[in-house]
């Protein structure tokens, strides 16, 4: 029997990108070709893609570090480096990733749209991009931009329309591969599911939603008791709950009791989870001795405003009437859940005291150094917030100041890596 994983924590990185070429056109007859270094390739983007065959995160147990592959070096005859090749990694549908760090939303991989967790490092300019009418033959080029590194934690919530709740034993299981065609284990013992179990209930031409058995829950389980701790959140996105109750008193269990205690564990995980729309079934009614405790719970459910049905999970008693209610309901219910991202990058923590190299070529300001590097692969040049911290860091390293104590003029060019702007006092 295959394991059931569903959560993870990996580390993915993306490319760097390659570095620019310093090159010469040099050929027969042509004079004064000039320079033709050619830039370095794109690293590559780390890219989550939905498979519908996976089940679980069991393929993240044994590896943890996924990395996307570099950028080339660029060449001679204009040639651009070759771009550096994506790491794809594949999860299940529903998986939510989170940062490590903060445990925030990053994406909910819901659909079938792929997501870039981390994209990679630019490629580095070529010498053909700096000459000018007064530096013909520029002897440089510039470096490729490092890519990203991240943690992140995936968690795996069921996609399920209709989850069934309750004790070990009470029969769900059995419900699930009566009314759908899910096989799973059944035994006469507590903790036989060991891991959620998915079934799709066809009810009509048409008409049909996802079932989910979640492993039985126990008082405690809130806190980490038994094994609904670990599976309580494959219910989160459930639209109904189907709460399965043994009414048959062969455990001389109370069932009001049995229903008071999973509602109690359900409040204590999340209270909109224990507000969610609810259906109750008393099941095992065919071996049930004395209906005093089965006409109880009925009671006691009604009152509260739930529906009531008396089922047999095993004799196929009323199981059908129960699916009609349970499609019925859905469709006057919202859509299973999809998690909004709540991530927000942050900027990196960079220390700029670092001192930078700075030459004038001509009327270029080159200005170089590691944690400009760092700072300018942090940073998103189609944002505007995003270029105005980049602003706020070089202005807070004294940049601009030694700039001036360097002889620097309005309309010089300045040029960081892949970078270039005229620089206004």
């Amino acid at each position: 029997m295959a394991q059931f994983i569903d959560t993870a924590k990996i580390t993915v990185r993306s490319g760097d990108g390659g570095n620019g070429a310093v090159a010469f056109h040099r050929e027969k007859y042509v004079a004064a070709g000039g320079p033709d270094g050619g830039d370095g390739g794109r690293g590559g983007d780390v890219i989550l893609m939905v498979d519908r065959h996976m089940s679980t995160l069991m393929d993240f147990r044994y590896k943890r570090k996924y990395t996307a592959g570099n950028g080339m070096d660029g060449s001679g005859k204009r040639c651009t480096g070759k771009d550096g090749a994506d790491c794809v990694i594949k999860v299940p549908l529903g998986t939510v990733v989170r940062d490590a760090e903060t445990n925030e939303i990053i994406c909910d991989m819901s659909g079938d749209e792929p997501y870039v967790l981390c994209r990679g490092g630019n490629g580095g300019w070529g010498n053909k991009h700096f000459a000018t009418p007064t530096r013909q033959v520029p002897s440089f080029a510039k470096a490729g931009l490092p890519g990203r590194t991240r943690e992140v934690i995936l968690e795996l919530k069921l996609l399920a329309d209709v989850g069934l709740v309750g004790f070990p034993n009470v029969g769900k299981s059995t419900l699930l591969s009566v009314v759908s065609k899910a096989q799973p284990k059944i035994a006469n013992y507590h903790f036989t599911t060991l891991f959620p179990n998915l079934g799709v209930v066809y009810v009509d031409e048409g008409v049909s939603f996802v079932l989910a058995d979640i492993p039985g829950i126990i008082g405690g389980a809130s806190e980490g008791a038994g094994l609904g701790h670990d599976f309580l959140r494959h219910i989160d996105r459930c639209r109904l709950l189907i709460h399965v109750v043994d009414v048959s008193g062969c455990e001389g269990r109370d069932p009001v009791e049995d229903f008071e205690a999973i509602q109690a564990e359900l409040k204590e995980y999340s209270p909109a989870l224990a507000s969610r729309r609810m259906i109750v079934a008393g099941n095992k009614v065919d071996i049930a001795a004395d209906r005093t405790a089965l006409e109880a719970l009925k009671a006691h459910v009604e009152a509260l405003g739930m529906p009531f049905y008396e089922i047999s999970a095993a004799a196929h008693q009323g199981t059908r009437e129960l699916m009609l209610s349970a499609a019925r309901e859905l469709e006057h219910l919202p859509p299973i859940t999809v998690y909004e991202p709540t991530y927000v990058e942050r900027p990196a923590q960079i220390d700029t005291s670092a001192p930078l190299d700075i030459r004038h070529e001509d009327d270029t300001w080159i200005v170089e150094g590691p944690w400009l590097q760092r700072l300018m692969a942090n940073t998103n040049f189609g944002d505007f917030e995003s270029r105005s911290w980049f602003d706020k860091m070089l202005r807070q390293s004294g940049l601009y100041d030694r700039l001036e104590e360097m002889g620097v003029q309005d309309g010089d060019t300045v040029s960081l890596y892949n970078l270039e702007f005229e620089y206004q006092r």
